[in-house]
């Protein structure tokens, strides 16, 4: 399967994804994790940008990055 965050296109709130003709609604985090990953931050490089940037802790994150990835991966975004 390929790679296909980096073909996301982010517009507001919405990320759009040309090739698969699929428009998804974000979150303002949501946003900040296709940015970072994007960037070609690993899940762990997140957390710890994110946990650093709002004062969380790694741990409390931990699970909601999970869940983040695991509806990337169910969409077909993320291997």
């Amino acid at each position: 399967m390929m790679h296909t965050i980096t073909q996301l296109i982010l517009d507001n709130n919405v990320a759009f994804h040309p090739m698969m003709g699929n428009s998804y609604k974000l979150n303002k985090t949501g946003k900040e994790i296709i940015e970072y990953l994007k960037e070609g931050q690993s899940k762990d490089e997140i957390i710890k940008t994110l946990s650093e940037k709002y004062e969380i802790s790694p741990d409390e994150l931990f699970i909601d990055v999970g869940d983040f990835f695991a509806k990337l991966r169910i969409y077909g975004l993320q291997q």
